[in-house]
């Protein structure tokens, strides 16, 4: 974990525009003697696909761990929705509008695609222990709420025909959208997919592209993506970041940071 100290917002600090939904500030991040993210800002508009590359140690991982509140920062600034995410504590991030992906999968694997989509909308639960176990009317009302839901996401994501297959038993890009329905249930405004084109073949990176932009459109999204498909980010992203030993070296519309002189020294050498 990183070293932990005081938040302190740097001079100069940005003010964030109305339809600004996240920004960050002068984030900095250190483990031990080793500086992952050194000044780091950017923001990100309602409604809009980031994506955020640099090589490998970039600190692209680690910006996504603060954001989802795995990694403490030691100066500048996270905003969501004009609230410092420091503000929110770790277990609440999902209920603040924030869902996730992870770069290696995290599903139960033994449990089925509709269980696991169900699981996703855990964070939103009213209900106590107490409340469950009696079977409350609020209990069943909320158990019915996360069936459909569940239901709409299986279909939205082609999973249907897996519903009740287990995930263990699913290809590997199926079990990808499963994770992504599963993120998509706790019913974000702000969607972090990391590596989401990892593993997959041509042909599943292409159904990828159009299915981020189509749940992005019909479920009035924003999403933030790590990834190291050029060729996805590139399609799909309205902007892109780039970092690069824990720095940010470019940052605008696709085709001008992919020509960026600083990012093409970063990918291919001086």
């Amino acid at each position: 974990m990183p070293v932990q100290a005081q938040k302190s917002t740097p001079a100069g600090a940005r003010a964030a525009s109305s339809d600004t939904l996240l920004s960050v500030t002068g984030l900095g991040v250190r483990f031990g003697g080793i500086v992952a993210l050194d000044g780091v800002s950017f923001d990100v508009a309602r409604g809009e696909i980031c994506g955020l590359i640099g090589p490998n140690g970039a600190g692209k991982t680690t910006l996504f761990n603060c954001l989802s509140r795995l990694y403490d920062y030691h100066q500048g600034s996270i905003l969501f929705e004009g609230r410092d995410l420091l503000e929110t504590p770790r277990h609440g991030i999902a209920a603040l509008g924030i869902g996730r992906t992870f770069q290696n999968l995290a599903l139960f694997k033994t449990m089925t695609v509709r269980q696991n989509v169900m699981l996703g909308s855990h964070c939103h639960s009213r209900g106590g222990f107490v409340a469950n176990a009696l079977r409350l009317p609020l209990v069943r009302r909320e158990e019915r709420g996360v069936e459909r839901q569940a239901e709409e996401l299986v279909e939205r994501l082609d999973l249907a025909g897996a519903a009740e297959r287990r995930v263990m038993d699913l290809p590997f890009g199926t079990q990808k959208r499963v994770e992504l329905a599963r993120a998509l249930a706790s019913r974000p405004k702000l969607l972090l997919l990391d590596e989401p084109a990892g593993g997959l073949n041509h042909e599943e990176v292409g159904d990828l592209t159009t299915l981020i932009r189509r749940i992005r459109d019909e479920l009035g999204l924003t999403v933030l993506l790590v990834e190291h498909h050029m060729n996805l980010v590139m399609r799909v992203s309205d902007k892109v970041v780039a970092l690069d030993f824990g720095k940010k070296i470019a940052d605008g519309p696709p085709a001008q940071v992919q020509a960026h002189p600083d990012v093409i020294r970063a990918y291919l050498g001086a």
